[in-house]
């Protein structure tokens, strides 16, 4: 597939994603790429939101914050960590409440919405300097669109018939993924400290 027909391919996922994120989802898995290649799309996704945010921080005038914050090799391995314990988290509890899904299966559709993820950020960044107030707005309702689409592609994943059990698994991987994430502040936390000072 040459890189116009990757870009409609794109296209017509991110619009089908928005209209039926459950077909769209199915599409996807359907695609049945292999682990190597989706944990390899995973890495490649933080890395970007690694740049995404690194870009805003020199653009931006920001308050002050942690040092690992500040240090793109300390942001790249929590990102990575969130979403590895995310899709863990996803496929455990769906499991857990009954769910036919494939650890594959997760990891894909969590791939594309990382995806979905770079492209708004994109956009709104741009839009930032065009209107900040918009910005705001268009920020806000791409985190309802992107949790709908989110709650519809876990329904996917595990064959749920409605969405009331895909919104469980939400909460319970929730709770798991925020016990990770502390613990991955903390590490990471500390090794950038220790960059820091040794710089």
């Amino acid at each position: 597939m040459n890189a116009p027909e990757t870009r409609s391919v794109l296209t017509e996922l991110v619009v089908l994603s928005l209209r039926d994120p459950r077909a769209a989802a199915n599409q996807i898995m359907g695609w049945q790429l292999g682990r190597d290649v989706l944990w390899t799309a995973l890495a490649l996704a933080a890395a970007i939101n690694t740049l995404i945010f690194s870009v805003s921080l020199v653009l931006q005038s920001t308050p002050a914050m942690p040092a690992f914050f500040t240090s793109p090799l300390a942001m790249f391995v929590l990102l990575s960590g969130v979403l590895v314990i995310t899709t863990h988290g996803l496929y455990w509890a769906g499991r857990a409440l009954g769910g036919e899904g494939d650890l594959g299966d997760v990891l894909a559709l969590v791939v594309f919405l990382q995806v979905l993820r770079i492209i708004a950020q994109v956009a709104i960044f741009l839009l930032m300097f065009i209107s900040p107030g918009v910005s705001v707005l268009a920020s806000l309702a791409t985190g309802l669109i992107g949790l709908w689409i989110l709650v519809n592609f876990v329904a996917a994943a595990f064959n749920f018939t409605g969405l009331g059990k895909a919104v469980g698994v939400l909460l319970i991987s929730m709770a798991a993924i925020v016990l990770g994430l502390s613990l991955l502040l903390s590490i990471v936390g500390v090794a950038a400290q220790g960059v820091l000072l040794d710089v």
